[in-house]
């Protein structure tokens, strides 16, 4: 029987995946990227989950595409199977948080994958690399596009063109992660702070996402009209309505999600 690529879990109003081919390092083939890809669907869907968190091993969160099963690949073998796009794309439709708790390597794909999160914690031991150069093939999966976004043009081009790797320090400096914390604490850190953000009220979770997602991808005319759109929103949801009368109260809000 084939070993199930992701583990599965819920905690709470917290979804738990797990890349588990330890074997491969968590290299990431077509069988994982699609379960990862249902499964945070099947997150995303659920009315008890308000964020996701996805991890890997101590030594690796994922060391990239599995170049084994890419080696023999034609052009018209991507181009048709549209590669990439068809199943790695997934994560961009998923409305709720997702936090990557980075240990071990995040090579190639397995670094545009946790750029694709929403925030990123890394353990101490986290080595981040865009090392494709030394294939002769390039990131494609975000990574230079994502990368600039994040740490800025220079370090992105010295990543790519050099296959540099970060370490956890540096990356928390440059910006391409948002925590460090140790080893030991990675996977409660990512929890603690999936549960806190679950805890809040999930359409304004949603709209806080959305309008930072735009802040990448447009002027800054155009996201700050998106962000006023959505701060207006707000005011016809009953959460926004309870979280400022609790305030008002000095309790604790009661969010229903709606």
């Amino acid at each position: 029987m084939h070993e199930q690529p992701i583990l599965t879990q819920a905690h709470g109003r917290v979804g738990l995946i797990t890349l588990a081919r330890p074997r491969q390092m968590n290299a990431l083939d077509d069988a994982l990227m699609d379960a990862l890809g249902a499964a945070l669907l099947g997150f995303d869907a659920d009315a008890d989950i308000g964020a996701i968190v996805i991890t890997g091993s101590a030594k690796a969160f994922a060391a990239g595409a599995d170049i084994a099963a890419m080696a023999d690949w034609s052009y018209m073998d991507v181009h048709q199977g549209e590669f990439i796009t068809r199943n790695w794309e997934t994560i961009r439709r998923v409305r709720k948080p997702v936090i990557a708790a980075v240990a071990g390597v995040a090579m190639g794909g397995g670094c545009e994958l946790a750029l694709a999160c929403d925030i990123v914690i890394a353990a101490e031991s986290a080595r981040f690399a865009l090392p494709e150069i030394k294939l002769a093939m390039m990131p494609g999966a975000g990574g230079t596009q994502r990368l600039p976004r994040a740490i800025g043009k220079a370090k992105a081009m010295d990543m790519c063109l050099s296959a540099r790797t970060l370490d956890a320090a540096e990356a928390d400096r440059c910006g391409l992660v948002s925590r460090v914390v140790s080893d030991e604490r990675l996977l409660p850190e990512a929890m603690e702070l999936a549960a806190r953000i679950a805890g809040f009220s999930l359409p304004a979770l949603v709209s806080i996402k959305e309008s930072v997602n735009r802040a990448w991808e447009a002027s800054l005319t155009e996201g700050i009209l998106f962000e006023r759109r959505q701060l207006h929103a707000r005011f016809a949801s009953e959460d926004a309505h309870e979280g400022m009368n609790a305030f008002l109260e000095k309790r604790q809000p009661v969010f229903r999600h709606g």
